[in-house]
C-alpha cells in the first residue's frame, strides 16, 4: 500500500512557511511528520465522512518522500493504533492526510497567535508531552484478539533439564536448562545441519524428552511442510506412539482448526480488523494484488453475515461468496482459494484448540501447489500465535520460565528466503516467549538464518550446529553460533572432524566449540 497525498491548497504556503522556521537545509517532510504527530498528539480522530474535508490541490509527498523507509511502519501503526485498524486497511492513506492537514492548520494558528513563541519552544513543550504520555498510556493490542474466544493453556513451571547427548571425550551426559532464565532470556531454539546428519533424530528426542518430563503439560506441533512418505512414516511410529502425537496428513486428514475462528465474530471492530488479517495471510502468500484483496474482504465478509454471531465461516463458504462476486472468471485468487475448499485442508471446527494440548505431527503433502502449502501453514502459525497471545504471560518461578508449548518448524531455510514469509516468524521470535512458547527451527544451512533484514539466529538462545556443506564460512558460522573469534577457531577445528550425530554449541552447561555427541530418538 503506497501512501502518497497532497495537502490542501491553503495549506501548501502553511507547509512553507512552517519550514522556514526549522534549520536552513531542512525538507519540507519534515514538517509533514510534525504535523502528523501533532494532530494525533490532539487526540483528534476524523470519521469517513471527514474524507472530503480539504481539497488536494497543495503540497504532494510520495510514500518514499513523507516517510524514511526506515520509520514507515511506525507511523502507521500510530495510525493503527489510533483508530483501532489493520495495517492493511485501505483508508490509512486518507487518514495520514487529514492529521497532517489537520496539524499544518493548528500549527499555523499556534504560531501566528505566539509572535515570541519559537519552534524550539514548540519541539521541547510537545515532546515532553509526548514522553510523558508513554509513562502512562495503554497500548491496544487488539487488532486481531478474539475475546470471545475463551482458550487457555495449562503450563509447566518446574525445571526442564534435558539430556541433549554426551562429552565426546568422557562420555559425561550434558544436560540443557531448557527454561532456566539465569542461563538463558528466551527458550528458542536453532539447529542447522545437511541432510542425513541427524538433525530430524535430535529434534525429535529433544521434542519426546520436553513432553515426557513435563509429564506432557507442555506440548509441541512438528511442521512439516514438505510431506512424510510411507516409508519416512514407518520410521515415525515409534516416536508417536512414545509421546502420543497425533499424525495428520494433509490433506487425507483435515487440521483440526478454523482458520478463521482467531476471529472475534461479536466485537464489529475487532471482526473487521481480524478479517483484515486473514484476507493479508492469503493475499501475501499467494502473492494476490489489490484488486483481490478487496474482492476476497467482500466475499469473507458476506460469509460472516450469514452466520449466527458466535460462528465462524468456512474457507467453503467463502469459496461460495467468492464465485458470487466473480462469477466464473478464474484467477489466482478464485483458484486458491477454490483448492484450499477443494482439498478440505480443514476442519471446520470450533472446538479446534485443543489440540493445543495434545502433541501434533502436521505433515502437508508435497503434491499441494506451494500456494497451498505455504497459506496453510501460515494460517496454521497464525492461528497459534493468536491463541497465545490470547493468553497470559506464564509466570517464571523460581528462575523457570513456565512452559506451554513448542512450535517446531521443519525445513525453515525455505521460510528465511522469502521476507513476506520471514514477517510472522519475527514477529512470533519476539513476542510469543512471554507466554511460554518455544520456536525450534531447523534448517539445513547457517546462512539463510541471517537475512538482510533480520538475524533469525540471534533471537534464538539455544543453537546447534550439525554436519553442513560450507564449514570453512567462519564469520557465518560464528555468528549463527554467537561466538568470538577465538571461539570460532575453536569451532573450526571441531568442524573439521565432525561425523553424523555430533555437534557443537553455544549452550552455557558445555564448552564452547566443543564437540559432542548429540541424544537422538531412534525409530529402531
Amino acid at each position: 500500500m503506497q501512501i502518497n497525498i497532497r495537502t490542501s491548497e491553503a495549506n501548501q504556503e502553511i507547509v512553507r512557511k512552517l519550514t522556514s522556521k526549522l534549520p536552513v537545509g531542512t525538507k519540507e517532510n519534515v514538517i509533514a511528520r510534525i504535523a502528523l504527530g501533532y494532530s494525533l498528539q490532539t487526540n483528534k480522530k476524523f470519521s469517513n465522512s471527514d474524507f472530503n474535508l480539504y481539497d488536494s490541490k497543495g503540497k504532494e509527498y510520495k510514500d518514499h518522500i513523507l516517510f524514511d523507509a526506515k520509520y514507515r511502519d511506525f507511523f502507521i501503526a500510530i495510525i493503527c493504533q489510533h483508530y483501532g485498524i489493520y495495517k492493511s486497511n485501505e483508508d490509512i492513506p486518507k487518514f495520514v492526510k487529514l492529521h497532517i492537514d489537520h496539524g499544518l492548520e493548528k500549527m499555523d494558528n499556534l504560531f501566528s497567535n505566539s509572535n515570541n513563541y519559537t519552534f524550539f519552544d514548540f519541539m521541547i513543550e510537545h515532546l515532553d508531552k509526548g514522553i510523558s504520555s508513554l509513562e502512562s498510556v495503554a497500548i491496544n493490542l487488539d487488532a486481531v484478539r478474539n475475546k470471545n474466544q475463551n482458550i487457555d493453556k495449562s503450563y509447566f513451571g518446574e525445571p526442564l533439564k534435558i539430556n541433549i547427548g554426551s562429552n565426546f571425550n568422557s562420555n559425561e551426559e550434558v544436560y540443557l536448562g531448557f527454561n532456566d532464565t539465569s542461563l538463558y532470556n528466551n527458550s528458542h531454539v536453532a539447529v542447522a545441519g545437511s541432510s542425513g546428519t541427524g538433525k530430524t533424530q535430535f529434534a525429535l528426542e529433544l521434542l519426546n524428552q520436553i513432553s515426557e518430563k513435563s509429564n506432557h503439560h507442555v506440548n509441541f506441533i512438528y511442521l512439516d511442510f514438505k510431506g512424510v512418505k510411507d516409508d519416512d512414516l514407518k520410521q515415525l511410529q515409534p516416536f508417536f506412539d512414545k509421546t502420543n502425537a497425533t499424525f495428520i496428513d494433509a490433506p487425507k486428514t483435515p487440521f483440526p482448526i478454523n482458520p478463521l475462528s482467531f476471529i472475534d465474530s461479536i466485537n464489529e471492530v475487532d471482526k473487521q480488523m481480524g478479517i483484515d488479517k486473514f484476507v493479508d495471510i492469503i493475499c501475501k502468500y499467494s502473492n494476490l494484488g489489490i484488486k483481490q484483496r478487496g474482492i476476497l474482504r467482500n466475499a469473507t465478509n458476506e460469509a460472516f453475515l450469514d452466520k449466527k454471531t458466535g460462528s465462524y465461516p468456512s474457507l467453503p463458504e467463502i469459496n461460495e461468496k467468492l464465485i458470487d462476486l466473480v462469477g466464473e472468471k478464474k484467477d489466482t485468487l478464485t483458484e486458491i482459494i477454490d483448492e484450499l475448499s477443494r482439498y478440505n485442508i480443514f476442519k471446520d471446527d470450533l472446538k479446534g484448540a485443543s489440540f493445543l494440548n495434545k502433541n501434533t505431527y502436521l505433515s502437508l503433502s508435497g503434491d499441494l501447489s506451494n500456494s497451498v502449502r505455504f497459506t496453510s501453514l501460515f494460517l496454521i502459525i497464525n492461528y497459534i500465535y493468536n491463541t497465545f497471545m490470547n493468553m497470559e504471560n506464564s509466570p517464571t518461578e523460581n528462575g523457570n520460565k513456565a512452559m506451554r508449548y513448542v512450535l517446531l518448524i521443519d525445513e525453515a531455510h525455505v521460510i528465511f528466503k522469502e521476507r513476506k514469509y520471514q514477517d510472522i516468524l519475527e514477529k512470533i521470535l519476539r513476542e510469543i516467549r512471554s507466554k511460554g512458547v518455544s520456536v525450534v527451527l531447523l534448517s539445513q544451512g547457517i546462512e539463510e538464518f541471517n537475512q538482510p533484514n533480520f538475524d533469525f539466529s540471534s533471537m534464538c538462545e539455544m543453537s546447534f550446529l550439525l554436519d553442513i556443506k560450507d564449514k570453512t564460512n567462519s564469520k557465518a558460522i560464528n555468528k549463527f553460533l554467537g561466538f568470538s573469534k577465538s571461539e570460532g577457531v575453536k569451532a573450526a577445528r571441531s568442524l573439521e572432524k565432525i561425523q553424523k550425530g555430533q555437534a557443537i554449541s553455544n549452550i552455557k552447561e558445555f564448552s564452547k566449540g566443543d564437540l559432542f555427541e548429540l541424544k537422538q530418538f531412534y525409530s529402531s
